[in-house]
């Protein structure tokens, strides 16, 4: 037997004995040494006593003395064993949070790629709670193997396992630090192709994630009736992502005195140089404040380049609240975001003043191509579009949902190209404009977008699938000759794809296709046969 498996086994009858007393490890380990050190200055006491020497049999204070000092050394010999029963790639320091739970009694499974006892320790560390879960990759500096691990110890720690995940073909090493922690595994998602949108004179092959049956189809056709009748053509007309930290003042008088200070245009170019320390392409555009008592709420935009922007623009905006610290040092600083900004939320301040990228959209679709691709009439289309996205959203009290379903088609783009999904909650906000032109022939469209938040470098962008996509679309990765050209060519395209989304399925509802549309390609047979033998008589 080799000397990592005495080792192990001498790490396992560690883990057995704390793993009986209902102490945190820390204090076990402290409450060894603290014994360790008290038998021996009572042996040495003993020992150098010349009126009462050691004699055997020993007394019950000795024998006592000895017992501790010994099971003592047992005890803390084998914390070092664990580091030596482990493969080198694991002899880190293993992190304790000082917290015992009890595993679930599953049977451990053999793990096919690693069924040495380094992996074996580690995972039982884990379910015990000795070892984080999260510092598993720190701990065994190799990505692929934490995830698999950690997968193994949840299995035990939950009794289900996690079989339908898939685990291969994921790069474990390219999502650290930055797409996700403690990972598992990845979901699978389809992706479709709608296209070839006709856009600003060439063409796109859109790609897009979903598991909503038609949805592809619908953009797809909506993409053929553009193509048809001459493309669409796009005009962006703001490009800046925004920060908004809210402060707190001494008194409203005062946080007045700071407003007027960041609006000042003679204190623009100081600020803006303070801000643009932090990076080579964030570039300060200007700052909008409001109020609420002595609470000020500091809207900063600046330009990103082809990064969507929220780490690059918050960064500067600590650079400009260290600097107001030296006029304003009773500023207290609440929070780097107020809400202000508005991340991740429908507000008014981004559907009137815009975030990110603002993108009108349009296209004059030809009278028969109404008829023949679309199987309706520019008037329904139109009195549809007033009654629907119009007057119907008003009544609902939409803010900036002035359309049929553009966030459908915004989040499967977003989804396939490594955006934040959730940013789909603003980049979604959207009026849809459907008129009748050429004396009542033809039909002009426009989807006007004030908030759309892409990139094509960073997050999720960097991993293969989205890569593949981005590159699809040639937008993939920064544009070195004209820096932000990538991210706002995809902005463009992601306007031009809600489009034809929207031409699509509002032409379904004027023709009353939708539930037919839906049933066939939104339902699987299987599904439906499956349904129909459990009402079966």
């Amino acid at each position: 037997m080799d000397a990592r498996r005495v080792g192990g086994r001498i790490a396992a009858a560690r883990r057995a004995l704390t793993g009986a007393l209902p102490l945190p490890v820390r204090i076990t380990n402290g409450l060894a040494m603290v014994s360790l050190v008290l038998s021996s200055c009572d042996l040495l006491r003993l020992c150098s006593d010349p009126g009462r020497p050691l004699r055997f049999p020993l007394g019950g204070r000795e024998f006592a003395t000895v017992v501790c000092q010994l099971a003592s050394v047992v005890y803390l010999l084998s914390l070092f064993a664990v580091p030596f029963a482990q493969p080198a790639s694991a002899r880190r320091e293993e992190g304790q949070d000082g917290s015992r739970r009890s595993p679930a009694a599953v049977a451990p499974a053999p793990m096919p790629d690693c069924p040495d006892d380094g992996d074996e320790e580690i995972v039982a560390a884990v379910v015990s709670g000795e070892l984080p879960s999260h510092r598993l990759e720190s701990r065994l500096r190799d990505c692929r193997r934490a995830a698999r691990l950690r997968r193994e110890a949840l299995r035990r720690m939950t009794g289900r396992g996690v079989e339908g995940l898939p685990f291969e073909g994921m790069d474990y090493e390219a999502i650290l630090g930055q797409c996700c922690e403690m990972p598992v595994g990845y979901v699978q998602l389809p992706v479709g192709v709608a296209g070839p949108l006709l856009l600003d004179g060439r063409d796109y092959h859109v790609p897009m994630a979903t598991t909503e049956g038609c949805l592809v189809a619908s953009v797809n056709r909506g993409c053929r009736a553009i193509a048809a009748s001459g493309g669409a053509f796009s005009v962006l007309l703001r490009d800046a992502m925004s920060r908004a930290p809210a402060v707190k003042l001494p008194s409203a008088k005062r946080a007045a005195e700071l407003k007027m200070f960041l609006e000042a245009p003679a204190n623009f170019e100081e600020l803006a140089a303070v801000f643009n320390k932090s990076s080579r392409f964030g570039r300060l555009q200007g700052i909008q404040c409001a109020l609420a008592g002595r609470n000020l709420y500091m809207r900063f935009t600046c330009s990103t380049g082809d990064a969507m922007g929220m780490n690059m623009v918050s960064k500067g905006v600590e650079n400009v609240l260290g600097y107001l610290r030296n006029n304003f040092p009773d500023m207290d600083v609440i929070s780097i975001s107020g809400n202000y900004c508005s991340d991740k939320k429908a507000t008014a301040v981004n559907w009137i003043e815009g975030r990110g990228k603002s993108v009108v959209c349009e296209a004059t679709i030809k009278g028969r191509v109404v008829q023949s691709v679309l199987k309706t009439t520019v008037e329904k289309l139109v009195e549809l579009n007033i009654i629907k996205n119009l007057a119907g959203s008003a009544v609902a009290g939409a803010l900036g949902g002035f359309n049929a379903h553009a966030s459908n088609i915004v989040t499967a783009l977003f989804i396939a190209t490594g955006q934040d999904p959730a940013q789909n909650v603003e980049s979604s906000q959207c009026i849809t404009m459907l008129e009748a032109v050429n004396e009542g022939k033809d039909l002009h469209i426009s989807v006007t977008m004030p908030s759309i938040e892409v990139g094509t470098i960073g997050g999720g962008t960097s991993l293969t699938s989205q890569a593949a996509c981005l590159n699809l679309l040639g937008v993939k990765g920064p544009n070195h000759g004209s820096p932000g050209a990538n991210a706002r060519l995809l902005a463009t395209i992601v306007a031009g794809s809600v489009l034809a989304g929207e031409l699509s399925l509002l032409a379904a509802l004027a023709a009353g296709q939708l539930v037919k549309s839906h049933m066939k390609y939104n339902r699987s047979s299987k599904d439906v046969a499956n349904s129909a033998s459990l009402v079966a008589p």
